[in-house]
């Protein structure tokens, strides 16, 4: 009956060594990953700005389509002060 309950015992303390190894391992990914989410939002971020830019552009063009070459030209003129 000894001999049985240090098998059991044994297997336990593999079980326990196996999870706590586990545990490890993933807390190591999330952090990566983590870590990794933290740097894609940081580029988003920068990038959020750059496209504005582009937006306003894209505003720009379309208002010039819809209204015409003439109004285009007269707002512009406007806007830069002649």
């Amino acid at each position: 009956m000894s001999r049985l309950l240090r098998i059991e015992d044994n297997m336990e303390q593999t079980t326990e060594t196996r999870l706590s190894v586990h545990e490890a391992v993933c807390a190591e990914r999330y952090k990566q990953i983590q870590e990794s989410f933290d740097r894609v939002d940081a580029r988003f971020q920068d990038g959020n700005s750059k496209f504005r830019r582009l937006e306003y552009i894209m505003y720009a063009v379309m208002e010039a389509v819809l209204l015409g070459p003439g109004a285009a030209a007269t707002f512009f003129k406007k806007l830069i002060g002649l």
